[in-house]
């Protein structure tokens, strides 16, 4: 569905700074951005497609809802706008925004999901995006699952593979979008996306867990980001990379204390969040977070 100006704040245009008279101390600037999240109406763990998902522990869907207003709630008090999909029903896995598609400067780059159990998920996402403002929809060739593997930053393109995504969506992209692409090879099952071992810290850095990497992606994480946040393998085992950053505040699994700290340290402003029900299925606050960015306004 499409949110109703009620339930959504009337602010400045997406990108617009932030104003906080905390952000002076650190230097980091917060700019509004636009999230499509959908609730969890029918998040239930019933297959399992990633090592975090086990149908026999069940998962309990209202603490999953109560845990999702939550993060809604944290995104608002920061001062970003949330519009709302409406769930289908016998999509357990559609609250995990993410991997719905790649926005890029109001072009959709779509999903096609590695899995059947939700193949489903890339046309909801794609018909929406269309009714709402995003009428350039590419309709993806290559097998990819959206920001799950794709990750914006101000002039390049982040892109996983190993598990989900293919290689051959990493160009397929980045044609559509005209962005460089770079691709990273992910190793480690339990970062089966992209988006579970590293975010963007802004536009220009990022932070991430160099044991999800292949030797070579390692290397050029470090060349690329010298000065990343670099995460403990602890932090990282409970999805504490799944995270959200607006270029000062960061949204993230509360349990990743170290993690948590280390963000402080270096100028940031971290909003904990329990997603324990969620991360049931392998999400965190990052996979039940689209980000639509706009193309940009002409003078």
């Amino acid at each position: 569905m499409t949110v109703s100006p009620a339930m959504e704040p009337a602010m400045e245009p997406t990108g617009a700074r932030i104003a906080s008279p905390a952000l002076e101390p650190s230097g980091r600037v917060a700019l509004r951005r636009h999230y499509l999240m959908c609730r969890p109406d029918h998040f239930a763990v019933t297959y399992a497609i990633n090592p975090w998902m086990d149908p026999a522990a069940g998962a309990d869907a209202a603490l999953a809802v109560r845990q999702w207003e939550s993060l809604r709630s944290a995104y608002l008090a920061l001062g970003h706008r949330v519009s709302l999909i409406d769930p289908v029903e016998g999509l357990p896995d559609m609250v995990f925004a993410a991997n719905g598609a790649l926005v890029v400067g109001g072009r959709v780059y779509g999903a096609r999901f590695a899995h059947p159990e939700r193949a489903a998920e890339g046309p909801a996402y794609a018909d929406w995006l269309r009714r709402n403002g995003f009428p350039d929809v590419l309709e993806a060739a290559h097998t990819n699952e959206g920001e799950g593997d794709f990750l914006a930053l101000d002039h390049v393109i982040l892109a996983g593979t190993g598990f989900r995504t293919d290689l051959a969506a990493h160009q397929e992209a980045q044609e559509f979008l005209g962005r460089p692409v770079v691709t990273l090879r992910l190793v480690d099952p339990r970062f089966y996306h992209l988006d579970t071992a590293l975010f963007p810290l802004g536009g220009d850095n990022v932070a991430y867990y160099p044991g999800a990497f292949s030797s070579g992606s390692r290397a050029v994480l470090e060349r690329l980001f010298p000065d990343a946040v670099i995460a403990s393998a602890g932090d990282a085992a409970v999805l504490g990379l799944n995270a959200v950053c607006d270029g000062r505040n960061v949204v993230v699994n509360a349990e990743a204390a170290g993690l948590i700290e280390t963000l402080r340290r270096h100028g940031y402003h971290p909003v904990p969040v329990d997603l324990s029900e969620l991360r049931k299925a392998g999400g965190g606050p990052k996979c039940c977070t689209l980000e639509l960015r706009e193309a940009p306004a002409l003078a």
